[in-house]
Order: C-alpha cells, then structure tokens, then sequence
C-alpha cells in the first residue's frame, strides 16, 4: 500500500472517530454545560462591568461601608433599641427581626385557623361546612394587598380613639392607635424558669418515647398528655414560686388624651399580622381538606370497625396519615407567607423592604440594599424549606 493511501485512511478514521465524539450523548452534554457556564460568566460580568460604570458614572461609592453611617430616621416598631441616632445596619437588623416576627406568628396562627377551617368543611354540620366554604372562596378569591387594607382602614382605623379606648381583660386596652397590654418586667431570677421550662421539655421527649416503647412492647398505651402538660406547667410553676415570683407587670394607664406604661402593638402590625394569617389559613385549609380526602376511606371504616370514637378516628387515624399529604404543599404556603410580608411597605409598617426603602433612598445604595433583601429572604426561604422537609421526612412511612 502507498503512503498516500496510508494518509487517506488515517483521515477517514480520523474523520469517523470526530463524528461519532460529536453524536455521542456523554460528549455532548459536556459540551453544552461546558457552554452555559461559559455564557452565565460572560453574562454575569457584563451586568457587573455596566454597573459598576453607571455607579462611577453618578459618583456612587459601592460598597457596604454605609451601614455603618447614621440612619436619621426613625421606626414606629422595633424589637431592640432603635433611635434615629442608630446605624443603617441596625436599621436593618431591626426590619429584618420584624419581619422574622410577623413571619413567625403569622405562620402560627394560619397554620391553626387553616387545619380548623379545612376540617370543618368536611364537617357533617351543614351550617358549619357551608360556612367554611364561604371563607375559604372569600379569602383565596381576593388580592392580599386588599385584605391588608381590609384590616387596616376598615376596621382598626375605625376603632375608639385613646380616650374611649376599649377595656379588654387583664389589663388591655384597644384602640385605633393599637393594643395595649402589660409590659412584663422580668427579675434577675427569672432566668431559672427558662432553664425549668427546657428541662421539662427535654422530659417531656424522653417521657413520650419511654411510652413509644412501652406500647411498642406490651400494647399498654401511656396517656402522654397530661404528663406533658404538668411537666411543662407544673415544673416552671414550681420553680418560679420558689424563685420568689420574680416577675411583675407594667400596666398600661388611661390619661386624659392617652395611654402611658405598658406595651403597644401599632394597628399597622395588627392589620399586617391579621390579614396574612386569615389570607394563608385559607389556602392552608384546602390543603388539609384535600390531605384528609386523600386518606383511603377505608382507614377510616377500619377503624370504625374497631370501636373508635369518630374524634379518635379523625385524630388518631386520619390526621397522622394526611400529614403525608400536606405538609410538602404547606411548606410553599409558609414561604409565600413570609415573601408576602414585604407588602408591609403600603401600611407603614417598618419590616424589612419598608427600612431598606428608607436605606436606598437617603444613601442611594440600590445595588447593595436589593443584595441584602435577596440573600435574608432567600435564607428564610431555604431555612423554612429545610425545617420542612425534615419534619416531612420524620413524618413518611418508614419502609422495611
């Protein structure tokens, strides 16, 4: 064979071996990662090459050194000591804690109204059901922003003004300036009860596993409940009589043209705080009906057949088994929540969008204000998402 012939077969084996590397799957998707990356560099340093010439254009110095200037504004609500003579950072933290609190409790409260909402619509009461029905197509029919105006200009602002404050128990007054409630005011032994209250916490896990066992292993069941209850009631109650009761409470006092002393929580948390629980409850609702409708009917026939008590059935029966159901969509609920909590802003109330507004427009830091909003909801969002799926995880059938 000549060596031309030689060079012409190398070049065609050459030529097979480059068309079958460029039709293989594996290569390919190398190829085309190998790419995207290259283009989201390329991307990325394009948006950040242009930012920095329009910042340097306007003469803004980048950077996060303006947490550290003096804010000169100050917050209707703060969970820690604020005043005007308070840093943009601090001004931050204290929109960043508001908003962890009505995130919190709002979570709370429409977790408990949702599961009682989304249980009486599969009631046999027909008032009941009906009536659960009308709030669940109400609430979930209607914007959030609207029922934040809802609670806020129809009925707190409507409410008596300071001098004709409405006495509520315990020393509470309600008015359209907001709560007012005791203050309690915590002695230098009152950290003993806390310490109390973990320790019977921990004794209350280890008392409910010890009866997991004992049923486990002799079919004798161990009522927890009211051995939970007495330690968590019964052992702070000890030691905090025994502590000398180092607790007192600072009353709110009616004045001439207001109320001096106590606590106050403003009608813009209130509204924010109401109108995000009842709002969420009731798409929370239609996800423990739809988790309760998915147990198999004949769980419950089963257990009838047993002798139960339809309450044990929905409780014992029911409940643990259409938490398998819920929980993942109620996971998206508790993060919408808590995104929904920015809309704060079109009320006044200081969370964190409403503080780094403020932030963006005296210093006119955009870019590093919109970077500390991104990454702390973003944060919350993965926290909540990972407290989710790990209460999922402890809550699906174990498979042997």
């Amino acid at each position: 064979m000549t060596h031309q012939a030689l060079d012409s077969t190398r070049i065609s084996r050459s030529g097979w071996s480059f068309q079958s590397a460029l039709y293989d799957p594996t290569i390919r998707g190398i190829f085309f990662q190998v790419l995207t990356i290259v283009l989201l560099v390329v991307f990325v340093w394009w948006v950040a090459h242009n930012t920095a010439v329009n910042l340097a254009r306007a003469n803004i110095a980048s950077g996060f050194g303006f947490l550290n200037g003096r804010a000169g504004f100050e917050v209707g609500q703060s969970l820690i000591a604020y005043s005007s003579d308070s840093t943009y950072g601090r001004a931050l933290l204290v929109g960043f804690l508001n908003t962890l609190l009505i995130a919190i409790t709002g979570i709370i409260t429409a977790t408990i109204i949702g599961f009682i909402i989304g249980i009486g619509r599969l009631s046999r009461n027909w008032l009941i059901a009906k009536l659960c029905t009308v709030y669940v197509e109400v609430f979930r029919n209607i914007p959030p922003l609207l029922v934040i105006f809802f609670w806020y200009s129809g009925v707190l602002a409507v409410l008596p003004n300071a001098r004709e404050s409405l006495h509520l128990p315990l020393g509470a007054y309600l008015n359209n300036r907001g709560l007012s409630f005791p203050k309690p005011i915590f002695g230098e032994t009152f950290w003993l009860v806390g310490v109390a209250l973990v320790v019977a916490i921990i004794a209350v896990i280890v008392t409910a596993r010890w009866a997991h066992r004992r049923q486990a292993a002799t079919g004798q069941p161990f009522h927890t409940i009211w051995a939970s209850i007495g330690l968590l009631i019964g052992l702070p109650l000890i030691v905090f009589l025994v502590a000398g009761a180092p607790l007192s409470f600072d009353y709110p006092i009616a004045g001439k043209f207001n109320l001096t002393g106590g606590s106050v929580v403003g009608p813009e948390f209130m509204s924010l705080f109401l109108a995000l629980s009842f709002y969420t409850a009731a798409f929370i609702a239609e996800i423990v009906r739809a988790g309760i409708r998915g147990v198999p009917k004949g769980q419950t026939e089963a257990a009838g057949a047993l002798g139960l008590h339809p309450s044990s059935i929905t409780r014992l029966v029911v409940i643990p088994q259409a938490f398998r159901i819920i929980i993942p969509p109620l996971s998206s609920q508790y993060l919408n929540l808590t995104k929904n909590s920015s809309l704060a802003i079109a009320i006044g109330f200081a969370d964190l969008v409403a503080v780094g507004s403020t932030t963006l427009n005296q210093t006119g830091q955009a870019v590093e204000v919109i970077l500390i909003w991104m990454v702390i909801y973003l944060s919350l969002s993965v926290v909540t998402s990972l407290l989710m799926n790990w209460f999922n995880a402890k809550m699906a059938l174990v498979e042997r």
